[in-house]
């Protein structure tokens, strides 16, 4: 048998064009080349995005970290370059410099020096010489003018790097006119984006007072990126905290660290500024996963639920070393994990089932609050159309004994019986047949009740059916009617037909239909209380 070995080259037009499809977003790239400032333990990074009349955009990334000489410019622009000596490098395949920047642009060019007195040197991958002469990379001893003095102005007698993309291509979409505010307000909407992007994922690096990750300047166009803390730890409660260990090899383990936060409802912020911050919503809340204090990955319940509005309050710390790189499957980017079965069931089944129930009932708690609030006048006209039928419709008649106890004589069809009832006042002029309540014994959507001596029915607020479907419906008078007079009807109905042997088995019906109400809405929409009418 003959095994014949054949050199097949990958054809490098198509090769290096491809590469610039591998999923990269504007956001992801820019971090990906600022994890290479930090690996090269530069405490200052400095970016530069400016776009001329011709909309053409320059994006110079320069930094104060270690530098490189020709040799490590070399295998730094090379595809698939050697190891880092430090495992917990950021920069981890050896990639991400090349793709992320050719994502976007189709001329890369770093220029670097190992220290203050070492020469300065450009090296430069133009994917329009690639597509002519093949896999050369361009080495120049004279550099970019204006990337040098961007290099000088952050790093002054140091070493340095500067990361020069040019000839961008991808990162707004072409305007007929050139120098148009059309092309810059693209530009400044996706700064803005980057600057939202940048204090996430490196807080932990921008924030001083955070001693997990050392000190980094991050500045965009002059103005310094804050760190943004995803679980407001000066504001939320933590209520989950877990040291997960993972075997990695043999006798040998690694752990990660899980932290369940719940931040204050909206209502609770006490300035305006402080909600702000928080980016309280249904799309932020989730597991943030952090490797080696860096983010790389926000806001995801990796598959174990959806984003319902009643999870929002919840978001949950998810850290990792570089250790467990391999049993997560971190992929080049550096911008997901995934999970095996037994640890995927962990998060879902054994930490997270107690804060999310948390979080929910402070979600819920909340939102009835305001349902509450927002009842307020809209049951009057059901009031007013019942107590102009009252006589007519007619019933059983009740005669209160004991207000205290709620003991009373009932009279109807069946004959006369002694029940008890719940027995109330009106909370508001005219309120004398339908009155909404906080709560009710066991959580039951509606009761009768005697409300200064009229027949009533009593609706509880902080059930589901009322949140959602009552809450949603406020300002239809009509349909707020309906419902209205559908539950005081049915509890009319079991006065005007209650005995001895039948009282319990109408007190079992109406806990059984609130139960049954309840699982009916568990999946319809959360009403937006600030749609209600006022």
């Amino acid at each position: 048998m003959t095994i014949e070995t054949v050199d097949t080259p990958p054809d490098p037009e198509r090769m290096i064009e491809g590469l610039r499809d591998t999923g990269y977003k504007f956001n992801t790239a820019i971090a990906d080349i600022i994890d290479n400032s930090i690996a090269a333990r530069a405490t200052v990074v400095d970016l530069q995005i400016l776009m001329d009349l011709r909309n053409n955009i320059r994006i110079s990334i320069a930094d104060n970290g270690e530098g490189m000489d020709r040799d490590g410019l070399i295998n730094a622009m090379t595809y698939g370059s050697r190891r880092r000596s430090d495992p917990a490098s950021l920069g981890k395949f050896g990639l991400g410099l090349k793709t992320a920047s050719t994502a976007f642009s189709k001329r890369l060019s770093v220029i670097s020096r190992a220290g203050a007195s070492e020469p300065l040197l450009e090296a430069t991958w133009d994917l329009k010489h690639v597509a002519d002469k093949g896999w050369e990379l361009l080495l120049n001893d004279e550099p970019d003018e204006e990337a040098i003095d961007h290099l000088n102005t952050v790093a002054p007698k140091s070493s340095g790097t500067v990361v020069l993309w040019t000839d961008v291509d991808r990162l707004i979409k072409d305007y007929v006119t050139p120098g148009g505010n059309a092309a810059q307000n693209a530009l400044n909407r996706a700064i803005a984006g980057l600057r939202s992007h940048l204090s996430m994922v490196f807080q932990r690096f921008l924030d001083h007072l955070d001693s997990r990750a050392r000190d980094v300047e991050i500045r965009v166009n002059g103005e310094k990126i804050l760190p943004w803390d995803p679980f407001c730890t000066d504001v939320a409660d933590k209520v989950g905290d877990d040291k997960v260990k993972v075997a990695i090899g043999d006798a040998k383990e690694a752990e990660f660290q899980l932290r369940a936060y719940i931040l204050p409802r909206k209502e609770e912020f006490t300035t305006d500024a402080a909600l702000k911050q928080s980016r309280l919503g249904n799309d932020t809340q989730g597991i943030y996963i952090y490797r080696e204090n860096r983010l790389i990955q926000d806001a995801t319940w990796l598959s174990m639920y959806s984003k319902e509005p009643h999870g929002s309050l919840l978001r949950v710390e998810f850290s990792f070393t570089h250790e467990l790189d391999e049993v997560f499957d971190i992929d080049f980017k550096k911008s997901q994990i995934s999970l095996n079965e037994d640890l995927w069931l962990h998060i879902r089944d054994r930490f997270l089932t107690a804060p999310r129930r948390e979080a929910n009932n402070r979600y819920r708690q909340g939102k009835r609050s305001e349902a509450r609030k927002k009842a307020a006048g809209y049951h009057d006209s059901s009031n007013r159309n019942i107590g102009s039928k009252e006589d007519e419709i007619g019933g059983a008649n009740v005669n209160v004994e004991n207000p205290n106890t709620g003991m009373s004589q009932l009279t109807n069809r069946n004959g006369t019986f002694r029940i008890k009832l719940k027995v109330g006042h009106a909370q508001k002029p005219g309120e004398l047949f339908v009155q909404p309540v906080d709560q009710l014994d066991d959580n039951a959507l509606f009761e009768p009740t005697i409300i200064d001596g009229h027949k009533a029915v009593r609706i509880n607020t902080s059930h589901p059916y009322y949140h959602k479907v009552y809450v949603p419906n406020l300002a239809q008078g009509v349909t707020i009617q309906g419902m209205d007079s559908l539950l005081w009807g049915l509890c009319i109905a079991e006065l005007s037909t209650i005995s001895d042997s039948t009282a319990q088995h109408f007190e079992e019906m109406r806990f059984e239909v609130s139960r049954i109400l309840r699982k009916l809405v568990e999946d319809l929409p959360e009403p937006d209380l600030e749609d209600v009418a006022a």
